[in-house]
C-alpha cells in the first residue's frame, strides 16, 4: 500500500532523515516493489541493527516515534554515566569518541547516538509510532500513526528494555497527599535540596539516585529495600566488573554462584550492620531470575558514613504517611519510585503468541521466535555482560539472518 498523505519529517544536520511516503518500498517500472526491513525504536538497538543491515546491502527504515533517536537516553538523570567501558560499548562500525572517557556520560552517549545515525547515513522517520504488527503471508503490516500500513519484508523490534515506567498499586497510592514520582522523571537533587527523600528500589537506578540526592544537598535519603542486590565495584584494582561478567557468563550457574561469593568477601566490604546483608540467593541465579548486580557508584561510601539509610520495603500508602513492611511508618517529603518498567509488548504484538508471562519475547538464535520468521528482537534481555555489547552482537545476527533470507 501507499500513503495518499505526505508525511514531512524535519531535516537536521544530524540524522538522515527520511518521510514516511520514501519509506514504503523500492520500485523499478519493470520490478515487482521491494519492502524494506523496518526496524521499530531508534535507541542503540535499532540503529545498530539499521547499519549492520546497511552494510549488507538491506534497505532499513527506522520508525522512532519521538521526534529524535535516543529518546531514552535523553530522559535519564544527568548523573548517569555507562556501567560498561567505553571500548566494550561501541556499536557496529563506530568506535566511541576516546575523548568521552572510559565511563560515558549519558549526554555524550546521545552525542555518540547522533554521529552513529549521520555516519552510516540511516534512514530515520520520527514522529510515527507503531501500533500493532500482522503478519500477511511472506510479509509484515505494521499499524503506524494516522492510519498508515506499512508492508516490509522483516520486522526488528527495538522499543526497548526500558519501555513504560511502573510504578507498583500499593493500597493507598492514589490518595496518598506527599509527593510522589517515578524515577523516570528524575533529573538531578537541586529539586530536593534540604528535604527528606524515600527512594523506593535498590536496583541500579534507585541505588545512584540515593547516592546523588546524599552527595546533592537533600537532608535525609532513604532507600526502601525489599531483596538485597548483590553489589559489585564497577572496577577492582583496574579490572572493570563487566569484563568479569563476559568471562563468567558462559559458565555453570552454581560455579559462578560460588566465584562471585568469594570475590563479594575480597571486594565488597559487609553491609550487614547497615541493613544491606549479603544475598542468600547466588549472582549468577539471581541474574538468570531477571535481576543484574548493583554497580557501586557511590551508594557503599554513602550507606557507610550515614547519608543513606537503608529501611523495610514500601507496604502502603496512608493519608501522608508511608507504611514499611516491618510495621515502621515514615512521612517524608518526596518519594521517588525507581520500581522498574514494563516492556509494554502485548498492544504491539500479543496476538502473535511470541511473548512469555512476563511479556518479554520468546526467542532463539538471532532473536527471532521460531514461529515467525521475519520477526526479530534486540534489547529485551538484561545480560551482565553489558546491554550495548549484546545490542552490537545481536545486530549483526540478525542482520545477517535477513540478508541471507532475502538471498
Amino acid at each position: 500500500m501507499t500513503d495518499s498523505q505526505p508525511n514531512p519529517v524535519p531535516v537536521e544536520t544530524h540524522y538522515v532523515y527520511t518521510s514516511l511516503r520514501s519509506a514504503f518500498m523500492v520500485t523499478t517500472p519493470h520490478e515487482p516493489p521491494v519492502h524494506p526491513v523496518y526496524v521499530i525504536g531508534g535507541g542503540p538497538g535499532g540503529l545498530a541493527v539499521a547499519a549492520a543491515l546497511r552494510a549488507r546491502g538491506v534497505r532499513a527504515v527506522v520508525l522512532e516515534k519521538s521526534d529524535a533517536v535516543g529518546a531514552s537516553w535523553r530522559a535519564h538523570y544527568d548523573r548517569l554515566r555507562l556501567h560498561t567501558t567505553r571500548r566494550l560499548s561501541a556499536l557496529p562500525g563506530l568506535r566511541i569518541p576516546r575523548s568521552f572517557g572510559r565511563w560515558v556520560a549519558r549526554a555524550d552517549v546521545v552525542r555518540y547516538l547522533e554521529k552513529y545515525a549521520e555516519k552510516h547515513e540511516l534512514e530515520i522517520v520520527t514522529g510515527v509510532e507503531v501500533f500493532q504488527v500482522e503478519r500477511a503471508g511472506e510479509e509484515w503490516v505494521l499499524h503506524a500513526t494516522g492510519g498508515r500500513r506499512l508492508t516490509g519484508r522483516a520486522v526488528v523490534v527495538a522499543t526497548g528494555y526500558n519501555h513504560t515506567p511502573h510504578v507498583p498499586d500499593w493500597p493507598g497510592r492514589d490518595a496518598y497527599e506527599g509527593e510522589l514520582s517515578h524515577a523516570r522523571t528524575y533529573r538531578n537533587p537541586e529539586p530536593y535540596a534540604g528535604k527528606d527523600v524515600l527512594v523506593v528500589g535498590i536496583g541500579n537506578t534507585g541505588a545512584e539516585i540515593a547516592a546523588d540526592l546524599a552527595e546533592g544537598g537533600a537532608a535525609r535519603v532513604r532507600l526502601a529495600v525489599r531483596t538485597v542486590p548483590h553489589i559489585v565495584r564497577r572496577t577492582t584494582a583496574g579490572w572493570p566488573a563487566q569484563r568479569s561478567g563476559i568471562l563468567i557468563r558462559r559458565l555453570p550457574v552454581a560455579l559462578v554462584d560460588r566465584l562471585g561469593a568469594v570475590i563479594a568477601r575480597v571486594a565488597t566490604p559487609d553491609l550487614t550492620a547497615y541493613g544491606l546483608p549479603r544475598p542468600d540467593t547466588g549472582l549468577a541465579t539471581r541474574q538468570r531470575e531477571g535481576a543484574v548486580p548493583v554497580q557501586d557508584v557511590g551508594l557503599i561510601d554513602a550507606v557507610r558514613a550515614g547519608k543513606v539509610e537503608i529501611v523495610a520495603a514500601v507496604e502502603a500508602f496512608e493519608g501522608g504517611e508511608v507504611v514499611l513492611a516491618d510495621g515502621n511508618r515514615i512521612a517524608p517529603d518526596a518519594v521517588i519510585a525507581a520500581t522498574g518498567y514494563r516492556r509494554a509488548l502485548e498492544p504491539l504484538l500479543g496476538h502473535l503468541d511470541v511473548l512469555d508471562g512476563s511479556g518479554r519475547p520468546v526467542t532463539h538464535g538471532a532473536r527471532c521466535p521460531r514461529e515467525t520468521p521475519g520477526l526479530y528482537f534486540t534489547g529485551f534481555t538484561n545480560p551482565i555482560s553489558g546491554m550495548l555489547r549484546e545490542l552490537a552482537i545481536d545486530a549483526e545476527k540478525i542482520a545477517r539472518r535477513i540478508a541471507k533470507a532475502g538471498r
